[in-house]
């Protein structure tokens, strides 16, 4: 039995053209959810780099007094005290930023699911407009 589609060719492009518009929105819409994703992972890094300049610069701070003072009773020269102990805080805080940045780095943040979804929906597309 064949079944017989009474719509005019108008009607039907009228309908592809609405179809394609509605999946259009829908894969702007995934896009935007994935990308939203990748960035609330990706400010997780920046919180990572932003601590460890704080670190850094705190350590710099709570450290240097101290540490300087007691490296002085051992060497006897305030300015070697003071260099060893900001040689040492700084190192940690570059390691932890190096920390942060290397994992912003290895963040992909292409929107994988919409860029396949969008394929196939050009391949639907292109099935319905034959």
């Amino acid at each position: 039995m064949h079944i017989q589609d009474e719509r005019s060719l108008g009607d039907l492009f009228a309908e592809l053209s609405s179809e394609s518009s509605r999946l259009i929105r829908q894969e702007v819409n995934l896009a935007t959810k994935e990308l939203g994703q990748k960035v609330s992972h990706a400010g997780k890094d920046i919180i990572l780099v932003a601590v460890g300049v704080g670190v850094a610069y705190a350590g710099f701070l709570a450290l240097v007094g101290t540490a300087v003072i007691a490296l002085f009773i051992l060497t006897h020269h305030w300015w070697l005290s003071g260099l060893i102990v900001g040689l040492v805080v700084l190192g940690a805080g570059y390691l932890l930023i190096q920390n942060g940045l290397n994992n912003l780095r290895q963040e992909d943040m292409k929107p994988h699911r919409t860029i396949e979804s969008l394929r196939q929906s050009g391949e639907w597309v292109k099935q319905e407009a034959k």
